[in-house]
């Protein structure tokens, strides 16, 4: 009897080096909060830590040096050049048809942003650049391009046709070298302004149908800085933008495999903003009043730590002129790529209509169509964004 109330005694001791800790209630509701936010953050903690595969470089992101042989494979370059063109979110709303020596761009709808840009503007800029980066190329490989805008009375989605001829000089070299090295750069700048050469430089590719409004100056710099930091800040609280917003916004893997959308390392958030993502910015999330603060505090941030900014407007609204506006920005990025300079395009503080019309008047840009504010200064390059395929935005016709 004796030896058994020993064991007893025995079973019920902790087994050796370790200790019984006791728990009350406060440690109890502690330990249970932390397992239920664990629970709740997990996927998307998951994903956001996930590194993402390796891509290897084909295209979209290298060029043929020189025109190919074939009218086809030098349209299929053409389009891998035209398709490297930045665009809302990474949309990339562009369709292309080829046949024999003509390239049609055409609206790709079906990828349009209806709540932030609700008449389109940004998505046409989109596809000026896409042409413009187009006409680079072949004015690279010694072609000699012709352009006919919205050639189809009534066909709204055909923004462009380009045909082509050969037997010109190469032209455009140096922007058509900065082709695959642009990048739209959201990290912080280090605050060094622009050489009064660089800045030239920049501005005598944009044509005279398309302004630049610039703002240098430091203390000129951070009033805006506060601007963008409401605008953001508004936006993300917005349920439809930042609904929107959230359906291209892209977790671990899902931007390799789907070659659109804006992966959440490149946003360039700090903090919990940046592994928590996924619940940040979920607009039905509790957790959404921390992203929205998080994103304003970067959107103010990245003007401080800019060199310049710069307001590109047109004369008036519509499709033609936002066009040739993107074009005139695509010019403007690479020309600051070929000079090492960083470029970031800024369309939040443009998509809220109070500070848009605060922006033009800081800008003494009344009478004027804002079409983009972008972001000028130095930065290490940052990777570069995803891209469909060559043959998943072209289609041919045979004459």
């Amino acid at each position: 009897m004796e030896s058994n109330a020993v064991r007893r005694q025995a079973s019920r001791e902790p087994p050796t080096g370790f200790t019984t800790v006791g728990i009350d209630r406060r440690r109890f509701l502690i330990v249970l909060g932390g397992t239920a936010a664990y629970m709740a953050l997990r996927p998307r903690l998951a994903a956001a830590r996930k590194p993402p595969r390796a891509r290897p470089p084909l295209q979209p992101w290298t060029l043929p040096d020189r025109a190919p042989e074939s009218a086809l494979e030098t349209a299929r370059a053409l389009i891998g050049a035209a398709i490297l063109a930045p665009s809302h979110w990474n949309s990339q709303p562009w369709r292309f048809e080829v046949e024999d020596t003509s390239i049609r761009l055409l609206a790709d709808t079906r990828r349009a942003l209806p709540v932030t840009d609700p008449d389109g503007r940004w998505m046409m800029a989109s596809l000026g650049a896409a042409l413009e980066n187009l006409l680079v190329a072949a004015r690279a490989y010694g072609l000699r391009p012709t352009v006919d805008y919205f050639p189809f009375e009534g066909a709204g989605d055909v923004v462009a046709q380009v045909s082509w001829t050969g037997g010109d000089a190469p032209r455009d070299r140096s922007l058509f070298g900065a082709l695959p090295r642009r990048r739209t750069n959201r990290r912080g700048y280090d605050g060094r302004t622009l050489f009064p050469q660089n800045r030239a430089q920049i501005s005598a590719q944009v044509p005279e149908s398309v302004r630049l409004h610039w703002i240098d100056d430091r203390d000129a710099l951070r009033p805006l800085a506060d601007l963008a930091y409401e605008a953001t800040k508004s936006q993300v609280l917005d349920a439809r933008a930042e609904a929107e917003r959230y359906g291209w916004m892209r977790f671990g893997d899902s931007a390799l495999e789907r070659g659109d959308g804006v992966m959440v390392d490149a946003l360039e958030m700090g903090g919990f903003a940046h592994w928590f993502a996924g619940r940040y910015f979920d607009p039905n999330s509790w957790f959404l009043r921390f992203g929205a603060e998080s994103a304003a505090h970067q959107a103010r941030d990245a003007i401080r730590s800019g060199g310049s900014l710069v307001l590109l407007t047109t004369p008036v609204a519509g499709n033609p002129q936002w066009v040739v506006g993107g074009q005139a920005y695509e010019r403007l990025a690479l020309k600051a790529t070929q000079l090492g300079i960083a470029q970031q395009p800024l369309i939040v503080p443009l998509e809220v209509p109070r500070i848009r019309d605060e922006l033009v008047r800081r800008f003494d840009a009344q009478g004027e169509e804002p079409l983009l504010l972008v972001r000028l200064g130095h930065a290490k390059a940052p990777p570069p964004s995803v891209r469909r395929a060559v043959a998943l935005v072209t289609s041919y016709r045979t004459s």
